[in-house]
């Protein structure tokens, strides 16, 4: 069957009045769509979110606004590029893609700078570009090798993963990053990691009983994190939401102030929201950070709870999308890519909006498609590059079966 789907794509390609008709048909149109809609609504609520800081800016968008518009751009059209590279040629390559991203966050110790409202997090570079200044987050570009160089590596010890030896090396791997990004401050990336691994390993096949063994392994290991990898303000963010008594009122109501002006906003928009653009904590700047972290609070004030729900809703029909495409492929490997896209993406959505409610402490992490940032959109689109490139060539490679096969017969 994969020879035959082949010959027929090459047949097509010779045609050259039917390349058109092999970039149509092969394009995930669907999932690009689901994409598109999410942007297009996260750039109304940015642009809501910057009113207030147009005439700084001048013109008629603010550069929050225009940057995270260019970034969704050059991030759809790379994204259609890499659609016609084979996830395989990626995968085999995984080395110069994982190197290549970990170089760029070893470069953050030396050069990396920390924003005003993050003084924590050391995780932005600002690339030498002659006459254009453009600022990098190298974990973002990290969750996209990560994903590529792990997925290759669980597909290397696939009939073993559940041998000590295989799972201490799946384990040595994910630490990397994991490492990397906690020694930059960016404990939202850091938890975005722990989350794709676990549900990769999860996925491939490993059994339930290690899961066990790892939890108890974590539980052990988080005083240690706790006393040498948390900065003392990382700490304070924890204790305002689950231990309140630990700290003094005066530090916590400074500490709590973010996510309490974010949980009024999202309630005061109650069913309808007060409408785009009319939000009373919005347009005054009360939340603060709201175009990037705390976003979810304009769509609850402004759009009401319907709104928010929409959001919500749009999100899960984007993850459901990219597991059916996972689903459609005997190909463990393109089981795997697509997966851990949908679990970056789940998991960065539920850690977010988490930090909007008060459920979880701010940790610094971005609504995935609705928040500002240029490097956050570009390399979100990078990954959805991969479950494109998957979609494309799905037919192309055969497979043995795994468990992630068993899960979807």
């Amino acid at each position: 069957m994969a020879k035959r789907h082949r010959e027929k794509q090459k047949s097509i390609m010779r045609g050259g009045g039917n390349r058109l008709v092999f970039y149509v048909k092969g394009t995930d149109w669907l999932t690009l769509l689901l994409c598109l809609c999410a942007s297009a609504c996260g750039l109304v609520l940015v642009h809501s979110a910057t009113l207030r800081s147009i005439p700084e800016d001048g013109g008629m968008f603010s550069r929050d606004t225009v940057m995270m518009a260019v970034s969704v751009a050059l991030g759809v059209m790379l994204a259609l590029l890499m659609s016609f590279l084979d996830y395989e040629l990626m995968l085999r390559f995984w080395f110069v893609i994982a190197g290549g991203c970990l170089l760029l966050m070893l470069m953050l110790i030396p050069f990396g700078w920390a924003p005003e409202n993050r003084a924590d997090a050391k995780s932005w570079l600002t690339l030498p570009i002659p006459g254009f200044e453009m600022n990098l987050q190298p974990s973002e570009l990290l969750k996209i090798g990560f994903i590529i160089s792990f997925t290759w590596h669980l597909h290397r010890v696939q009939g073993g993963i559940n041998k000590l030896l295989n799972i201490a090396m799946l384990g040595v791997h994910a630490m990397i990053p994991f490492g990397l990004v906690i020694l930059t401050g960016d404990l939202g990336s850091a938890l975005v990691f722990l989350c794709i691994t676990a549900g990769m390993l999860f996925l491939a096949g490993l059994k339930l009983r290690f899961f066990a063994a790892m939890a108890a392994l974590a539980g052990a290991a988080a005083p240690v994190l706790w006393v040498t990898a948390l900065s003392t303000f990382q700490k304070e963010r924890v204790y305002a939401v689950y231990a309140r008594d630990m700290l003094t009122e005066e530090s916590y109501e400074k500490v709590i102030h973010q996510q309490q002006r974010a949980q009024y906003a999202i309630g005061s928009g109650q069913l309808f929201g007060k409408g785009l653009f009319r939000g009373d904590y919005t347009q005054s700047g009360a939340v603060p950070v709201n175009e990037s972290d705390m976003i979810f609070s304009v769509a609850g004030e402004e759009l009401g709870f319907v709104g928010a729900a929409a959001l919500l809703l749009l999100l899960a029909l984007l993850i459901i999308r990219l597991v059916r495409v996972s689903s459609r492929t005997r190909n463990t490997r393109a089981r795997l890519l697509c997966g851990g896209v949908a679990l970056m993406i789940g998991a960065q959505a539920v850690i977010n909006i988490g930090m909007c409610l008060k459920l979880l402490p701010v940790i610094g992490i971005t609504l995935p498609f609705f928040s500002a940032g240029g490097s956050s959109n570009l390399c979100l689109y990078l990954t959805i590059g991969l479950v494109l490139t998957v979609f494309r060539h799905q037919n192309e490679h055969e497979d043995t079966q795994s468990y992630f096969d068993y899960l979807y017969s």
